[in-house]
């Protein structure tokens, strides 16, 4: 089956004259979606370009500069706060403990739950990235003004998804 959106072949609401429709396709291009998840991805190679010469992916900034903040916290805690899934993060510090930027150490009050923190080296890292990731956030705004990406970050916290009428943004 396919669908079709049927347009208005021009402006015009002359009276007497006949209304062309042309169809289109319904595609992905209207997909809100597909839309943001392309903004997402270019704006993460955007990031990832401004952070390379740190060796560090937009992910891993976020990771190390929410650790920064936090101090240390729980797996648990972190994904919450990025946002991620807690398998995800479960990797993501994995490797971060690998490269030397985290250690993870059983929880001292629970012990199923562990324990991140950035070690110097991290705090290190973490400083050497700050300079390159303001750099892309004000080469961002330069880009897309100022005003537009402030208007931007607070449009899509307050999106919301799930079920109409019983979905609420995260705050």
């Amino acid at each position: 089956m396919t669908h079709v959106l049927e347009a208005p072949a021009d402006d015009s609401n002359e009276e007497g004259k006949e209304m062309l429709t042309v169809k289109k396709p319904v595609g992905i291009d209207q997909c809100n979606c597909f839309t943001l998840r392309k903004a997402s991805r270019r704006i993460t190679r955007f990031y990832d370009d401004h952070l390379q010469s740190a060796g560090l992916k937009i992910t891993q900034f976020l990771t190390i500069a929410a650790l920064n903040e936090l101090g240390s916290t729980t797996i648990n805690l972190l994904a919450e706060r990025l946002d991620v899934e807690r398998t995800a993060m479960g990797k993501m510090v994995g490797f971060l403990e690998r490269d030397g930027v985290v250690t993870i150490k059983p929880s001292p009050v629970d012990a199923r739950s562990r324990v991140v923190e950035l070690t110097p080296q991290g705090q290190g890292l973490f400083d050497e990235a700050l300079p390159l990731w303001l750099g892309a956030q004000r080469d961002f705004e330069q880009l897309n003004g100022a005003a537009r990406v402030a208007s931007l970050r607070h449009e899509l916290a307050e999106i919301k998804v799930g079920e109409a009428g019983t979905a609420t943004s995260d705050e």
